[in-house]
């Protein structure tokens, strides 16, 4: 799907996307209401969104639709970047964008979405899961009551147990929507927590229980965070 304002923008992106097999464009729209509409009917597994808008900015509609889809952004400002990147963003073009790089983009994305797919395997009953680690073909079984929190490294994932550190080759997103949320909470971009082996939080910083790291607490994420805490708190 892609999401512009501009017209002209749009068919640029339009035009690259029939280049490539393995995409399927669902929809287009130059109005960012109509497509927050359209990703939420159709879910795509990827969302072509500019960022600079009059009604509101693909930021704001990244917000909205929360983890329905992947996006790569497309704007004619950097100055969005780090912000973009805060919200997972699969990769940030900048206009006016050259096919190589458009290439680039979705083949990382494809990569992201097919990994999510296939990488991690739900169980029942649900107290673990099997992630693909680094080692070609390999699944290794996690209990959930081993993990003392997961982190974000660039490429890769770190579940960390103990003294033992898996990697797996996905992205953080993917491995927090298959987490049960009544167990693990997200607490920053770069990591996930079991709620009960928090022992302290202190200036938007995290203690654990058993571990010397102290993991800080994102902005975006503290609301949820406070609000499970006052809800523990009450029972």
């Amino acid at each position: 799907m892609i999401i512009d304002d501009e017209k002209a923008a749009i068919d640029v992106l339009v035009n690259y996307v029939s280049k490539i097999e393995h995409l399927e464009l669902i929809a287009t729209s130059t109005n960012p209401i109509t497509g927050i509409d359209l990703i939420n009917r159709h879910k795509p597994d990827l969302v072509f969104l500019d960022i600079q808008m009059e009604e509101m900015s693909g930021i704001d509609i990244l917000k909205i639709v929360g983890n329905h889809t992947r996006v790569i952004f497309c704007t004619a400002y950097s100055d969005f970047a780090l912000d973009a990147f805060d919200y997972e963003a699969v990769d940030y073009l900048m206009k006016p964008i050259a096919f190589p790089r458009f290439m680039k983009a979705v083949q990382r994305a494809m990569g992201i979405i097919m990994a999510g797919k296939v990488a991690v395997v739900d169980t029942i009953p649900n107290d673990y899961i099997f992630v693909k680690t680094e080692q070609r073909g390999k699944l290794v079984k996690i209990n959930y009551d081993e993990i003392d929190f997961i982190e974000g490294q660039k490429n890769y994932v770190a579940f960390h147990k103990g003294k033992e550190k898996i990697l797996t080759l996905l992205n953080l997103k993917d491995i927090e929507d298959r987490l049960p949320k009544n167990i693990f909470v997200r607490v920053h971009r770069s990591f996930i927590v079991p709620f009960k082996n928090i022992v302290s939080i202190e200036n938007n910083i995290l203690k654990l229980r058993n571990r010397v790291e102290q993991v800080p607490i994102g902005d975006i994420y503290k609301d949820q965070l406070v609000s499970r805490t006052r809800d523990s708190t009450m029972k």
